[in-house]
C-alpha cells in the first residue's frame, strides 16, 4: 500500500490546469472512492501540468464527504454519476477508476460510448469473461484502457527486463519467482470501505490470489513477451479464517511455459510488505529486491548490484503515462495493456479453478499458436 498523505487539495484543480504551451491539460475524473489507492493518487495530482481534475464520481455521500474533508476538496467536485458530472463540467477525456474490481467492467462499458479513456487499478477484471467484455467495449468505443500496477513504475523491473530480453545477460529464461503481499489488509489498516469488497469473493474475485497474484502474472507475461502459458497449478489456504472467512489469504501459483516456469507467491501473511522478484536463466540470475536496484550474477563472475536508471517521460508514473495515452502520444503496452492483462486474467481464472479442484489446468492453445 502507498503511504496516504492528507494534503490540502482545495486548489488542486487550479494547480493542475496549466499544460505545456499550446497543450491543454487532460480533463480527468475520478470514478469511485472505495479503493484506498485513491488516497495516494489524489495528492499526486497536485501541481501536475498535464492533467486537470474536473470531478469525482461517488454515489456514497458519506464516503464522498470523508474524502472531501480529508483532502479539503471543493464540495462542487463531487457527483453521484458520470452523467451528472459531464452535465455540470462538460466533456472529460479520461477517468481514473477506484471502484471494486467487479465494477471495472461497468465503468468501461459506461465510458466507452462516450469516448472516455479509462485507467483502472489492478487487476483488470474479476474474471476472464469480464476482461474480454472490457476489451470488447473498449474496441467498440475506440477508447484506450490502462491497467495500473504499482510495480509498473519500478525502475528495477524495467532494468531487469532490459537485462533479460535486450542484453541477454543471463541467457534464456528458465524460472521466474515473484513474491508479493504484506501482513494482510486488516493488519495494515485498510479502510472499512476497501475491506468490504477486497474480502468479498464476488467483488474482488478472491483474496490474496487476486490481490497479489495479479502482480506476478502481469510481470511474468511481460517478461515472457506476452506468451500464454501451457498450464497453471495453484494452492490456496485460509491461514487467518477468522479475519478472512470468505477468501483465501495465502496462494502459490505455478505457471508452466515451453522451456520455462513461473512461481507466484501471493500472501496476506508475510511479516512485512514485499514486491520483489527473482529471474534465473541458463547462465545466470537477476534478483530484483526493491524498486531501485537489481543484483546480477552472470556466468562464473561475482554478483554485481546495479542502480536502475530512473524512468523518464511517459513511463515515469501512471499520471504521465495516462496523459500520453489520452493525447495519442503512445498506446498502452506491456504491463499496462489490455492484451497483457487478458492473459493475466486467464492465468488467475485457471489458478482459482486449480485451487478449487486440486488439478492442473491445461490452457488450450489459441488459434495461430
Amino acid at each position: 500500500m502507498r503511504r496516504l498523505l492528507a494534503l490540502p487539495l482545495l486548489l488542486l484543480a487550479a494547480a493542475s490546469a496549466f499544460g505545456e504551451p499550446g497543450e491543454p491539460p487532460v480533463r480527468l475524473a475520478i470514478f469511485g472512492l472505495v479503493h484506498d489507492h485513491v488516497g495516494g493518487f489524489l495528492p499526486s495530482l497536485a501541481g501536475r501540468s498535464e492533467v486537470r481534475l474536473v470531478g469525482i464520481v461517488e454515489p456514497d455521500t458519506a464516503l464522498a464527504a470523508r474524502y472531501r474533508d480529508r483532502f479539503h476538496l471543493d464540495p462542487r467536485m463531487f457527483f453521484p454519476t458520470l452523467d451528472a458530472l459531464i452535465a455540470a463540467k462538460g466533456k472529460i477525456d479520461a477517468v481514473a477508476t477506484f471502484t471494486s474490481t467487479y465494477d471495472h467492467r461497468r465503468v468501461v462499458e459506461t465510458c466507452a460510448p462516450l469516448g472516455v479513456d479509462v485507467m483502472m487499478e489492478k487487476p483488470m477484471a474479476v474474471s476472464l469473461a469480464d476482461a474480454q467484455a472490457i476489451a470488447d467495449a473498449a474496441q467498440r468505443g475506440k477508447i484506450q484502457v490502462v491497467v495500473n500496477y504499482e510495480t509498473t513504475w519500478y525502475p528495477s523491473n524495467h532494468e531487469a527486463y532490459d537485462l533479460l530480453n535486450r542484453r541477454h545477460a543471463i541467457g534464456e529464461i528458465r524460472k521466474i519467482v515473484v513474491h508479493d503481499g504484506h501482513q494482510g489488509p486488516a493488519a495494515i489498516g485498510c479502510s472499512p470501505d476497501f475491506l468490504k469488497w477486497l474480502t468479498d469473493p464476488v467483488l474482488d474475485g478472491g483474496g490474496a490470489l487476486m490481490d497479489f497474484g495479479c502482480y506476478g502474472a502481469d510481470l511474468a507475461t511481460w517478461l515472457m513477451g506476452g506468451q500464454r502459458p501451457t498450464s497453471v497449478v495453484a494452492v490456496t489456504q485460509h491461514l487467518q479464517p477468522l479475519v478472512y472467512p470468505k477468501v483465501d489469504d495465502e496462494a502459490t501459483v505455478v505457471i508452466t511455459y515451453p522451456g520455462a516456469q513461473a512461481i507466484l507467491q501471493a500472501s496476506w501473511n508475510w511479516p512485512f510488505g514485499r514486491k520483489d522478484m527473482e529471474l534465473y536463466g541458463r547462465t545466470g540470475s537477476i534478483l530484483v529486491p526493491d524498486r531501485n536496484s537489481v543484483k546480477v550474477h552472470a556466468g562464473s563472475g561475482p554478483e554485481e548490484t546495479l542502480d536502475a536508471p530512473a524512468l523518464q517521460g511517459p513511463d515515469a508514473d501512471e499520471i504521465s503515462y495516462l496523459a500520453a495515452v489520452v493525447r495519442g502520444e503512445i498506446r498502452p503496452g506491456g504491463l499496462s495493456s489490455v492484451e497483457t492483462n487478458l492473459v493475466v486474467d486467464e492465468i488467475l481464472d485457471a489458478a482459482r479453478e486449480s485451487a478449487r479442484t486440486g488439478r492442473r489446468i491445461d490452457l488450450p492453445p489459441q488459434q495461430g499458436e
